[in-house]
């Protein structure tokens, strides 16, 4: 798996930069935002370098397909009320116009109670 050395969510994944773990797998690995925007607000990234989900393809979708399954389960798991009258939401920001402020792929998973609305 590549590993840039000054990516951020790759030295997470690796254990070099602490973070509040919510789950990991050989290839997946998920902690808490530590500017969370919501109660329940955790980041899902593949553990090797993907710049964005502007990069993926079709080698990327068992990850991408597992990283989404994953999502609803962790999201009970932290606190969020079940479907349909609770929930979650995930985000992937895409490139500077897009929000992205670490150019690893990640998915922000967000829930819980409102009022947490921030756009």
């Amino acid at each position: 798996m590549s590993h840039p050395e000054n990516c951020i969510f790759c030295k997470i994944a690796a254990g070099s930069i602490p973070s509040r773990k919510v789950y990991e797998d050989e290839h997946i690995f998920a902690f808490h935002d530590i500017n969370p925007w919501a109660p329940v607000h955790f980041l899902l990234i593949p553990k090797a370098h993907i710049a964005s989900l502007a990069q993926v393809g079709p080698e990327h979708e068992a990850m991408l397909g597992r990283m989404l399954t994953l999502a609803p389960r962790l999201a009970l798991e932290q606190g969020c009320n079940p479907y349909p009258e609770g929930g979650f939401r995930i985000v992937s920001n895409t490139g500077v116009e897009g929000g992205q402020e670490v150019q690893h792929l990640h998915l922000h998973v967000m829930g819980g109670a409102r009022p947490w609305l921030r756009g």
